[in-house]
C-alpha cells in the first residue's frame, strides 16, 4: 500500500474554478490522482510506466471527445 498522508497535491493551472478537476500527487515509486471535489473519496494509484503510457496517450488525443 503507497502512503499518501504527505502527499503533496496539485491540480492543472487551467483547472476550473468549480472545482470539477483532478489531482495528482507524486510520490515514491507511484503517481496517484483523486477528485478534488471529494478529496477524502477514492485514490487511483499508478505505477510510474502506466502514468507515463497514460500521459503520451493524452497527449497523442486518444482520449479527446
Amino acid at each position: 500500500m503507497i502512503d499518501l498522508s504527505e502527499a503533496k497535491w496539485t491540480k492543472a493551472s487551467a483547472s476550473q474554478a468549480n472545482g470539477d478537476c483532478v489531482e495528482v500527487a507524486f510520490v515514491i515509486g507511484a503517481v496517484a490522482m483523486r477528485d478534488s471535489k471529494n478529496p477524502d473519496g477514492a485514490v487511483l494509484v499508478f505505477t510510474p510506466g502506466e502514468w507515463a503510457t497514460f500521459k503520451s496517450g493524452v497527449q497523442a488525443g486518444e482520449f479527446d471527445l
